[in-house]
């Protein structure tokens, strides 16, 4: 379900721009990140720090994009959001001496100290990588093609990624007795 209500703005942005254009998607985008965040508030009682960043980022580039009809700012709105999640973890694994993403998952998931690492600095770099892609996207192709990217190419870039790191940590879970009985 949470999964379904993070992409809930960006099916929104795409469904729109493809019937009303830049700007009715970019109204759309904000009204939809804010309808997400009163959902979790409302739901959860509280509301994690990436997803304030979120509507943050798109409440400003996106108001941006409106207020000076220039669809820069929104095309500049992902590679924002992915460079301050990479720097959120590399701030944390340098400055702070955390590993972020271990602080996130480790409830979860037991592994040795250097596969965190690893894992840290891969998303971080992909985060990198992803808003860098994005920026190359929206400045050498037309805006369907960087809205379709958005989407599909992210999201499909994203499943990849997960998908490797789920190889690499596959090799570090540990099976337990009751796993191996038939």
């Amino acid at each position: 379900m949470k999964l379904l209500l993070d992409f809930f703005p960006i099916a929104l942005f795409f469904a729109t721009f493809k019937a009303f254009g830049i700007f009715a998607a970019t109204s759309v985008a904000i009204v939809a990140t804010v309808a997400q965040i009163a959902w979790w508030r409302h739901k959860n009682g509280v509301v994690e720090p990436m997803q304030w960043v979120s509507l943050a980022v798109i409440v400003v580039f996106g108001g941006a994009t409106l207020l000076t009809q220039d669809e820069t700012f929104i095309k500049w709105k992902p590679t924002v959001l992915y460079w301050l999640m990479g720097g959120a973890l590399w701030v944390g694994h340098f400055v702070f001496k955390r590993n972020f993403l271990r602080q996130l998952m480790g409830a979860q998931l037991e592994l040795p100290d250097h596969a965190w690492k690893v894992l840290l600095h891969s998303w971080a770099c992909f985060f990198a990588l992803m808003g860098c892609a994005n920026l190359w996207v929206a400045n050498h192709f037309d805006t369907d093609t960087w809205v379709s990217f958005k989407l599909f190419g992210g999201l499909g870039l994203m499943l990849v990624f997960v998908l490797l790191q789920g190889i690499y940590m596959s090799r570090f879970i540990k099976e337990t007795p009751e796993d191996s009985q038939p």
